[in-house]
């Protein structure tokens, strides 16, 4: 099962503790029979008699024998007895709790490197990806889909490598006892793990179902929660829990089916179990009631008792099996994240790159989306300490554009170069280790507010982070906060106003000291004097740079050195404020229709 084998790929890090884990269980089916084979000599000494035929010829059994001939000796195996017994129960149990203990490591472990494999892949994979994807559904394949792992999956585990060793001891002990009964057991039992099978492959399915439709609610909740103040702007409460309410009975039904189906491994093993009990007894017992010396009757009774402990691991085994059938959906959402493709990677024969010399160079760029033409043979020259402003109407292919900079995306034809290279042929750690980038949105992570203006670069000093404050007008709202540089800035920064929020950004792509500075209008959001502070701000931080802004706002970037319009995909005009407002075409219009606003 494929299931499997992406488990086994984390199993065999840690061949120490499986190799620990299976010699304990061993060990203690081995004490759990022993246990168990005192039986017939207590028998036998109990209701007469002192020959047992599946355990004659072993020293222990031979020495019983012999105590039994006579009153006191039989006292003295009776001792003997109860002491085997005891002893051999207690290292029974000592060698389970010692595989359990080893166990639990293992399936930690497993579920960690998992959780990490998938993380990391998230981290690697472009930008591109996660427009495809649901952020619901990759948050439930890092949460839900690792749960049912580990609670439905990973117990298969503990069957995996304890059930049979002790079903094998235990059929070894039958095989001795008596060949005829346990040539029944082994044609009974591929049959029902046949059965087993046949109705537990129908869970993979449903399973996946399940999966999801919790990334489906998953999303609706994130959706809802990212977006409150705009569903209680438009009173669309009711839509939102009507939409909830349908997801939820959809995953309440699915769910239900799963489980009812999961369950059947239970009932299904144990009717086998009693009827192969109900077999055995029958056929067991004619051959002790017809005085068949071939199986005795403290030998029948002990074979019944052995048998009766596979029933146990038979049982465990094939709610196992169910178990790994509903978790193998959950695996292969895993596995699908992990070895998603990452379209966007180093060349084998990256070079490095520590300065920004010359220019970059977008040469004959095209960039397509599925069918859809985002971009349309751009050729674009930007010289070191120049400032390009794009502009264009929304859905023009401004941030495509400038995404193919730091290598976010891929032009589907087309070289962008960086000092004459092409960008494929860079290391994408140092290419943008070249930029800083600041969005109109944003983003913070719920940390220290000295912690997101470090944000990469963490071993930043405390006056290298102040001193980017101040550049960034920001040094004087902070520490007016209770806690100043420590304080906490909320979800998404939540705690800050917008102008705060943007200014520690600001502050943050400062203290990466960047050569090329990518700037996606960072103002249009702010008010009056909101958009004085950062718009300061962010003067200081383009000077002596080559920067790169996305402009919504046109009368922001009057002043750069060209100005490129884009329409529809393609470069339409080009030039200063000056020239395109003496084109009198699209550069022209816009401005008009702003300044009319």
């Amino acid at each position: 099962m494929k299931s499997l084998r992406v488990i086994f790929q984390y199993i065999k890090r840690y061949p120490q503790l499986v190799a620990g884990y299976l010699l304990m269980n061993l060990l203690s089916a081995l004490f759990s029979l022993v246990s168990l084979a005192m039986l017939a000599p207590f028998l036998s000494l109990i209701f007469g008699g002192n020959e047992n035929k599946g355990m004659a010829g072993l020293p222990m059994f031979d020495r019983l024998s012999a105590l039994m001939h006579s009153p006191e000796g039989k006292i003295e195996a009776l001792g003997i007895i109860c002491a085997i017994v005891v002893g051999a129960i207690l290292l029974k149990n000592l060698f389970l709790y010692s595989a359990l203990f080893l166990l639990t490591p293992i399936r930690h472990s497993i579920i960690n490197d998992m959780r990490s494999d998938m993380f990391q892949k998230i981290l690697q994979l472009p930008v591109g990806f996660f427009n495809d994807q649901r952020k619901g559904d990759i948050m439930s394949r890092l949460t839900n889909d690792l749960q049912d792992v580990e609670f439905s999956t990973m117990s298969f585990l503990e069957s995996f490598f304890r059930e049979p060793v002790l079903i094998t001891i235990y059929l070894i002990a039958l095989i001795n006892l008596s060949p005829e009964l346990s040539l029944f057991l082994l044609i009974f039992l591929p049959v029902s793990g046949l059965i087993i099978g046949r109705i537990g492959r129908s869970l993979k399915k449903v399973s996946n179902d399940v999966q999801v439709k919790l990334g489906e609610i998953l999303s609706t909740i994130e959706e809802t929660l990212g977006g409150i103040r705009v569903v209680k702007a438009f009173n669309a409460e009711s839509q939102q829990l009507e939409k909830f309410n349908a997801e939820n009975s959809d995953l309440f039904h699915t769910k239900n089916k799963a489980v009812r189906r999961r369950d059947l491994a239970s009932p299904v093993s144990e009717t086998l179990g009693i009827l192969a009990v109900s077999g055995v007894l029958y056929y067991g017992g004619t051959l002790v009631l017809n005085q068949d010396f071939s199986l005795t009757g403290p030998d029948f009774l002990t074979f019944i008792a052995i048998f009766t402990q596979i029933i146990n691991p038979l049982k465990a085994f094939s709610t196992a099996s169910y178990n790994i059938r509903k978790g193998a959906a959950s695996i292969e959402r895993i596995e699908r994240l992990i070895r998603e493709e990452q379209s966007i990677q180093d060349d084998p024969n990256a070079q490095p790159i520590t300065q920004f010399n010359s220019s970059i160079e977008l040469q004959n760029v095209s960039f397509a989306y599925a069918d859809r033409v985002i971009l349309d043979a751009i050729d674009l020259t930007i010289k070191k300490g120049q400032t390009i402003a794009i502009v264009g109407s929304s859905g023009s292919g401004k941030s495509t554009l400038v995404d193919l900079i730091p290598r976010f995306h891929d032009p589907s034809s087309g070289e962008v170069c960086i000092d004459g290279v092409n960008i494929k042929l860079l290391k994408m750690k140092e290419l943008r280790s070249l930029m800083g980038i600041v969005t109109q949105e944003p983003i913070l992570f719920n940390d220290s507010i000295a912690a997101n203006i470090s944000l990469g670069n963490p071993f930043a000093s405390r006056e290298a982070i102040v001193s980017a404050a101040k550049i960034a007008n920001a040094h004087e709202f902070i520490i007016g906060k209770e806690e100043g540089y420590d304080s906490r800035v909320g979800d998404r920064g939540s705690k800050l106003s917008g102008g705060e929020r943007q200014r520690i950004t600001i502050a943050r792509a400062i203290l990466k000291n960047p050569p090329i500075l990518i700037l996606d209008e960072a103002t249009s959001s702010l008010d009056t004097e909101s958009e004085k502070w950062v718009q300061d701000a962010i003067s200081k931080l383009m000077k002596d740079r080559t920067s790169i802004i996305i402009a919504h706002r046109l009368s922001t970037v009057r002043h750069a050195d060209e100005i490129i319009v884009l329409d529809q995909g393609k470069i339409a005009e080009r030039g200063k404020h000056e020239e395109l407002m003496a084109v009198n075409r699209i550069y022209s219009r816009l401005v008009s229709m702003q300044e009319m606003k």
